[in-house]
C-alpha cells in the first residue's frame, strides 16, 4: 500500500484540544476509507514565513498514512472544506521515517540549548 505524509496547518486561535480533534477527524477519515495512520505528531504553534488568511502563526500537525490514493483524495477534499485548516500538503514517500521527525528533533535541540544557557 502506498505511503504518504500529510501535514496540515490549523488556525492560530484554536486550542490544543481543537487541534487534536482535527487530527482525530483526519485519522477517522483515513481509517473509514481502508487506510491506516501510523504516526501523528503535533509540532505546536509556530510562526509562519508570511500571513496566510490573516494568520501569522499556525498549529502544525503531521500524519504518516498508509492508504490507497482515493483515501488521500478524500482526506484532501475534507481538509479543503474545513475552515479551521488554512493549508495542507500531502506527499507520497518511499518509506516513513523511523522515530521522531526532523521538526521534533529540532524542537528537542532548541530545548536543550535553552536549558544549557539557563544553567550557566
Amino acid at each position: 500500500m502506498p505511503l504518504y505524509e500529510h501535514v496540515f496547518l490549523a488556525r492560530q486561535d484554536l486550542s490544543q484540544a481543537q487541534v487534536d480533534a482535527l487530527a482525530a477527524t483526519a485519522t477517522e477519515i483515513v481509517e473509514t476509507n481502508n487506510g491506516k495512520v501510523t504516526k501523528t505528531e503535533t509540532w505546536g504553534l509556530r510562526s509562519l514565513a508570511y500571513k496566510i488568511a490573516k494568520n501569522r502563526k499556525a498549529h502544525f500537525v503531521l500524519l504518516n498514512i498508509e492508504a490507497p490514493g482515493d483515501t488521500v483524495a478524500e482526506l484532501e477534499r475534507q481538509s479543503a472544506i474545513n475552515e479551521d485548516i488554512i493549508r495542507y500538503m500531502t506527499i507520497r514517500v518511499d518509506e516513513h521515517e523511523a522515530g521522531p521527525s526532523v521538526m521534533m528533533r529540532k524542537n528537542d535541540r532548541e530545548r536543550s540549548r535553552r536549558r544549557e544557557r539557563e544553567g550557566e
